[in-house]
């Protein structure tokens, strides 16, 4: 199968819903994607809310993916808002449901959203990543390359703290 992707969707309460799902799904599965499981669809929903106000609000924009009709990936392009960061924008929330894993949907979102970004104008795209999952070797596929990490910046536990790992793809 493959994803029909779909940017700047109307985001209704359906939508909102389903990627709260998503959202927790995926954590729950182990993703990084701003929290440690196990986490409630609740907890989920405060952050996604702001991630929803600032698309809403025109700072952000929403990319997603659907298999026969059913929400199976998304991200956020998150803007800078700072001019003298205007020229790239930094990729949020990147997840894959955990049922789909392994088909390539991973590398086909990515790809998407370098395309987007080439269309938009955008010079690079910024990603961090959670260091202790491999992460990096995935956007490192995808062609970005790791420019810092911020050691320790990351604390999933007490005594479990982990790098924060930064990622760009110029678009040049």
């Amino acid at each position: 199968m493959e994803l029909r992707f779909v940017l700047d969707p109307e985001l209704t309460v359906d939508l909102r819903e389903q990627i709260v799902s998503l959202w927790t799904d995926v954590t729950n599965a182990g993703g990084a994607v701003g929290f440690v499981a196990p986490v409630t669809r609740e907890q989920v929903r405060v952050t996604a809310d702001g991630a929803f106000a600032g698309v809403v609000e025109g700072h952000d924009r929403l990319l997603v993916g659907y298999e026969d009709g059913r929400l199976v990936a998304l991200l956020f392009f998150v803007g800078n808002r700072f001019v003298l960061k205007d020229h790239f924008c930094v990729l949020k929330r990147v997840m894959i449901h955990p049922d789909c894993q392994g088909r390539g949907y991973g590398v086909a979102l990515m790809r998407e959203a370098e395309r987007i970004g080439r269309t938009v104008g955008w010079d690079a795209l910024h990603i961090t990543a959670r260091g202790g999952l491999g992460l990096e070797a995935f956007y490192e596929r995808c062609g970005y390359k790791e420019v810092g990490r911020l050691p320790g910046a990351l604390r999933v536990a007490p005594g479990d703290d982990r790098d924060e790992i930064l990622m760009w793809l110029s678009l040049d």
